[in-house]
């Protein structure tokens, strides 16, 4: 009798350990689990990818890419004016004065042009980023005709029209400088 309840015990504990083999793990990184959808609009947007943000040894945030279908081609994700969205969910806490200041180096080295022309509303973007915890989310959801959507957890900081303006968000993660290769990687799949 005890050697069954051992064997049970045994089996119990290792049950725990499969179900991080199932195609979940795909959608895990770093200890983080983002949905596998995301709402925009009347649209349900499927994960393409994850990725991870680091700067030098520190992992800063866990990067998911939501798109209508899934698709490896950043050029083609940018171009098209189709609904997507980005999540970031933060490994670490950070300062409004942080995140403004790399939003705003990818900007200048990924779509400096486009930046130029959407500057009024890159500096609305940026004055309602606040300061984000460790677990605390950020998302940019595109809905064609409606704009861009800026999130802090599930609460609508601000909406700003145009593709334009969507276009150069994006780049921020697609564009030719992302935060690392590693992290556009990801969100490509």
């Amino acid at each position: 009798m005890k050697r069954l309840s051992r064997l049970s015990l045994a089996a119990f504990a290792l049950s725990g350990l499969f179900p991080a083999a199932r195609p979940a793990l795909a959608r895990e990184m770093a200890g983080v689990s983002l949905p596998d959808t995301l709402s925009a609009g009347d649209k349900t947007l499927k994960l393409n990818g994850l990725g991870l943000r680091k700067k030098a040894i520190f992992k800063v945030y866990v990067g998911g890419l939501y798109l209508e279908a899934p698709s490896k081609d950043a050029t083609a994700i940018v171009a098209a004016d189709a609904s997507k969205a980005v999540r970031m969910h933060f490994l670490r806490d950070l300062k409004k004065s942080q995140l403004t200041e790399a939003f705003s180096e990818g900007f200048e080295a990924n779509a400096k042009e486009k930046a130029a022309v959407q500057k009024a509303a890159l500096d609305k973007l940026l004055a309602l980023v606040p300061d984000v915890k460790e677990g605390e989310t950020l998302s940019f959801v595109y809905v064609p005709g409606k704009g861009t959507t800026f999130f802090a957890g599930e609460k609508a900081l601000g909406t700003f029209e145009g593709k334009d303006f969507a276009d150069v968000v994006f780049l921020l993660w697609l564009g030719p400088m992302p935060p690392s290769e590693d992290l556009k990687k990801g969100m490509l799949g």
